[in-house]
């Protein structure tokens, strides 16, 4: 299944997370990583199918931080505080270094690259 998505999107890839827990299988998973596939591939199909879950509100979410990156927000301190907001918002809702962490303010280098 992962690799029918892999090919109806055209893009991603399928990997294998071999777990260090408790699990006696490994886990697969197929991710996208590119944010021009993400901007024109993902997000418009779950915007034309949207989800009918508790992930609609993360899938928001989501899509609001592709959008700072895509305008480039993620290079600055301040739309990388927006978008770890956000983040922390979604899924396991932990709060993000980014967000209260002194040390990433005071080292910008993480925004380069």
């Amino acid at each position: 299944m992962l690799f029918a998505l892999q090919s109806f999107f055209g893009c991603g890839r399928v990997t294998v997370n071999r777990r260090q827990d408790n699990h006696r299988q490994d886990m697969w998973r197929f991710g996208v990583r590119r944010l021009e596939d993400l901007r024109s591939r993902i997000i418009p199909f779950f915007e034309a199918h949207p989800l009918r879950t508790a992930k609609a509100s993360d899938f928001a979410g989501f899509s609001a931080a592709v959008g700072l990156m895509t305008v480039g927000a993620h290079r600055e301190m301040e739309g990388l505080g927006q978008i770890a907001r956000i983040a922390e918002t979604t899924n396991r809702r932990r709060p993000s270094w980014l967000v209260e962490s002194s040390e990433a303010i005071r080292q910008p280098s993480h925004l380069d690259g």
